[in-house]
C-alpha cells in the first residue's frame, strides 16, 4: 500500500518521519518545501498538490492546522477528493464531529471511505511515537492502515463506525490537557508568591493526587527552564477551545469550567501573541500575580 501524507508541521513531519524510517511507501505533501525536502531524503516521494498526492497513492493521511485548510485540501478544486487512485481519505487533524460527518458523506458519494484519526501527545510524543491515535469510520480503512498507525504511536484505539466519534474523544481529552496545565499553572503561581521552591513543589504534587500531564512534563521541562518550548502554538489552542466550545453545544453539554479555560488562553494569546508557546500561558498568571516562578533548570 502507497501512503501519502499532507501537512507536516509540530506533529505532521516528525509522523511522516516515523513512516519513512520504518520503510513505508511514501508520498508527501507540503506548503513548506525544507520539510517535503527532508522527507525525499529519507526515501519519501513529494507531490505538488493534494490531487497529485491521491494520484499516486493509495490512502492519503492529513494532518493539518484549522478547518478552512482541512476542507481545502479534502475537497478544494485541487483536493484528494479529484485523486484518480486514492480510495480512502484519513483526517489526522483536530476538526471536531460535525467536519468529520460532512466529510464522510462527501467522500462517500464519490467512492472514497472516511477515517477520523486524531490524535494526542504533543511533538514529542509525535517524534518519539508515543503518542496516541483515536480513530473513528470506516473499518477496513482502520485495519488496512494498523501496521502504519502502530508505526507513530504507543497506544491506537478504534472507537467504532461513527463518522466524528474519534474527535469528540480527542475533544474530551484536550480540554482535560488544557485545564490541567491552567490550573497548575496558577496553582505553582501562587506557591511561588508564597516562596515555596519550584522544584520542591513539583515534587510534592507528583507524589500526591495534584499529579497530572503538566505537572510531570510540561512544566518541569518548559517553564522552569524558562524555555517555554513545548511545541504546540495559542492559534492552535485557540482553535481546538473554539471546537471543544461548539462540541459541547451541540450535545448541550455543560461549559463552565472549560469556558475558564478557554477565557485564559484567549486572554494570554492577546497579550503574548498567537504564535506564542502554551506554556507562555505561565507569563500571564504571573503578571496577573505580580511574580514569576522562578528559573530552576
Amino acid at each position: 500500500m502507497r501512503i501519502g501524507y499532507i501537512g507536516l508541521g509540530a506533529m505532521g513531519h516528525p509522523m511522516a518521519v516515523n513512516l519513512a524510517k520504518a520503510g513505508h511507501d511514501l508520498v508527501v505533501c507540503d506548503t513548506d518545501d525544507t520539510k517535503t525536502a527532508i522527507l525525499a531524503q529519507r526515501g519519501a516521494a513529494v507531490a505538488a498538490s493534494p490531487r497529485q498526492t491521491a494520484d499516486e497513492t493509495d490512502v492519503v493521511l492529513t494532518c493539518l492546522p484549522n478547518l478552512d485548510v482541512a476542507q481545502a485540501v479534502a475537497t478544494g478544486d485541487d483536493g484528494v477528493i479529484h485523486g484518480s487512485r486514492a480510495r480512502a481519505f484519513v483526517n489526522m487533524s483536530t476538526t471536531g464531529s460535525a467536519f468529520s460527518r460532512a466529510m464522510a458523506d462527501t467522500l462517500a458519494a464519490e467512492g472514497k471511505a472516511f477515517l477520523d484519526a486524531p490524535i494526542s501527545g504533543g511533538p514529542e510524543g509525535a517524534e518519539a511515537a508515543t503518542m496516541s491515535i483515536m480513530c473513528s469510520g470506516d473499518k477496513a480503512t482502520f485495519e488496512s492502515l494498523s501496521g502504519a498507525l502502530e508505526t507513530m504511536a504507543a497506544k491506537v484505539v478504534y472507537l467504532g463506525d461513527k463518522p466524528g466519534a474519534a474527535q469528540s474523544m480527542k475533544l474530551v481529552n484536550n480540554i482535560i490537557s488544557f485545564g490541567n496545565i491552567a490550573v497548575a499553572l496558577e496553582a505553582m503561581t501562587l506557591g511561588a508568591k508564597a516562596g515555596l521552591d519550584p522544584e520542591q513543589m513539583l515534587d510534592v504534587i507528583n507524589a500526591s493526587s495534584g499529579r497530572n500531564s503538566a505537572t510531570e512534563s510540561k512544566i518541569p521541562k518548559h517553564v522552569l527552564t524558562r524555555s517555554f518550548d513545548f511545541g504546540g502554538a495559542m492559534y492552535i489552542v485557540e482553535k481546538d477551545l473554539e471546537l471543544w466550545r461548539r462540541e459541547a453545544e451541540a450535545f448541550d453539554s455543560p461549559m463552565w469550567i472549560g469556558s475558564n479555560i478557554r477565557t485564559l488562553f484567549r486572554q494570554s494569546m492577546k497579550e503574548q501573541g498567537r504564535d506564542a508557546d502554551l506554556t507562555e500561558l505561565a507569563i500571564t498568571l504571573e503578571k496577573m500575580a505580580g511574580c514569576e516562578i522562578p528559573k530552576t533548570r
